[in-house]
């Protein structure tokens, strides 16, 4: 069975004295010092079904080193890959997951292991780290600042052309198998080549009364290939219900996953029609930007960027430690969700702030009348165009250090995006999502609370 934790005895009696190995042994010390994290880590490792006798490597990692793998992957921007070659390269890394002589976790248990730790599970792992950052005096949770960024997907640019022609490609990929699954001689023509002559065709075209026949023909190749998907499901229920010798966990499979992007490749099509041949704008909510990628949203950012993925909203405290964080569906206003992050925040800490600090896209006199009931007594929005400061703060002076407050959490933000890859999450489905978030937070917090620790 898998161990709930396990403990090696060190082989050397301190750190590195470089500066990252201090940082690790900090980090390690506080990690030490809650091992409900790694419980939490290994529930759900039980949950995927890697914690029982017999799952892959399942008398190996345990919660708490797959939590310390984790967070050697966000620090380093490692792919799995490198995190399999370094924890078996780097005695630093090895004494920092606690590994035993010998113990060379793979790139795929790694994949499998990280992949099952959820999102909520990592966000109360957070929620132990800010009740340590305020034990050990980083961060007391009585001045935040709140803003939003937007965390890309991992996702080519969204082209209606593009997303025709992956359509295409996924669709005939997924027949193929199934044929190879039934032992049939059913042929799958492949539209791959013409499709994609189309795309790239349309890619090429000076302008749109040039594009409008070869979306055409795109977009026939793409309901040809849809029908004869319909036929493959057929054939596949047909198999299933004379009881053909065939794998029928996997022909089940295949028929879901047929089924899903059969669904997708509809309404590529689709939105191509209203908006190619019909001429009509489609709402940003109607859009689908990504067959792999389905959950994510379109984001107008300022009325200047458009980015592809989701809104998340972050509060820090003085010590830029990330007290909170939520990821977002949709494009919501800042405005509304001011008062939220305050609400959370008392969750979080049995306390409301004594002082906020706000983004001018938070502003609303609603939301300045709900958070001061709430029992903040200075809460301040930068460019406050028709707010006195004297409703928000006690005197200019505060409104001024709040105001210059509030700007640093760009920095964080920046460094969030730069260093723990919090500009594109990497991870696929929305469940994964949310956890690649978390887990760049969780890193980013470890280590903030280590260096206050080492300069102290």
């Amino acid at each position: 069975m898998r161990p709930k934790s396990k403990k090696q005895l060190s082989l050397s009696e301190s750190w590195l004295g470089f500066e990252q190995a201090q940082e690790l042994g900090a980090i390690s010390q506080v990690l030490s010092q809650h091992p409900k994290a790694g419980e939490k880590v290994w529930q759900d490792l039980a949950s995927a079904g890697l914690a029982k006798e017999g799952a892959i490597e399942a008398v190996g990692l345990s919660g708490d080193q797959v939590l310390r793998a984790l967070v050697i992957k966000q620090l380093n921007g490692f792919s799995y890959r490198e995190l399999a070659f370094h924890l078996a390269d780097s005695s630093s890394y090895r004494k920092f997951c606690e590994l035993e002589w010998g113990q060379a976790p793979s790139k795929s248990t790694l994949a499998a292991c990280i992949k099952a730790i959820r999102a909520e599970t990592l966000e109360q792992i957070n929620r132990l780290l800010v009740g340590e950052a305020k034990v050990k005096k980083v961060d007391d949770g009585k001045k935040v600042r709140v803003d939003t960024t937007v965390v890309e997907s991992n996702i080519h640019r969204p082209l209606d052309s593009n997303l025709l022609l992956d359509s295409v490609r996924v669709l005939t990929r997924i027949m193929r198998r199934g044929v190879a699954e039934l032992g049939s001689k059913l042929a799958v023509p492949d539209r791959g080549k013409r499709a994609k002559r189309r795309a790239l065709g349309i890619l090429n075209a000076r302008n749109m009364e040039k594009r409008k026949p070869l979306y055409r023909d795109l977009v026939k190749v793409t309901e040809e290939t849809i029908a004869r998907a319909h036929s493959m499901i057929t054939t596949m229920d047909r198999a299933i219900q004379r009881n053909q010798e065939v794998d029928f966990e996997e022909l089940m499979k295949l028929r879901a996953e047929l089924s899903h992007y059969m669904g997708l490749a509809s309404q590529v099509v689709d939105q191509t029609r209203r908006r190619v041949f019909a001429g009509e704008s489609v709402p940003a909510g109607d859009k689908i930007v990504s067959i792999f990628e389905e959950h994510t949203d379109v984001i107008v950012k300022d009325r200047r960027d458009t980015l592809y993925g989701h809104k998340i909203c972050l509060s820090t405290g003085k010590s830029s430690l990330v007290l909170d964080c939520t990821v977002l569906e949709g494009n919501p206003a800042d405005s509304t969700l001011a008062e939220m992050m305050i609400d959370r925040h008392i969750d979080i800490t049995g306390h409301a702030p004594r002082q906020a600090a706000y983004d001018g896209g938070f502003t609303s006199l609603a939301n300045l009348e709900a958070i001061k009931a709430k029992g903040v007594s200075d809460v301040a929005f930068s460019k406050a165009r028709y707010l006195s400061i004297s409703d928000m703060v006690r005197s200019s002076w505060v409104y001024k250090k709040l105001r210059d407050f509030r700007a640093g959490i760009e920095a964080t933000i920046s460094f969030l995006k730069r260093s723990f890859g919090l500009d594109r999450c990497t991870w696929k489905s929305f469940g994964s999502f949310k956890s690649y978030v978390w887990s760049s937070i969780v890193s980013f917090n470890l280590l903030v609370i280590a260096r206050h620790q080492l300069q102290t």
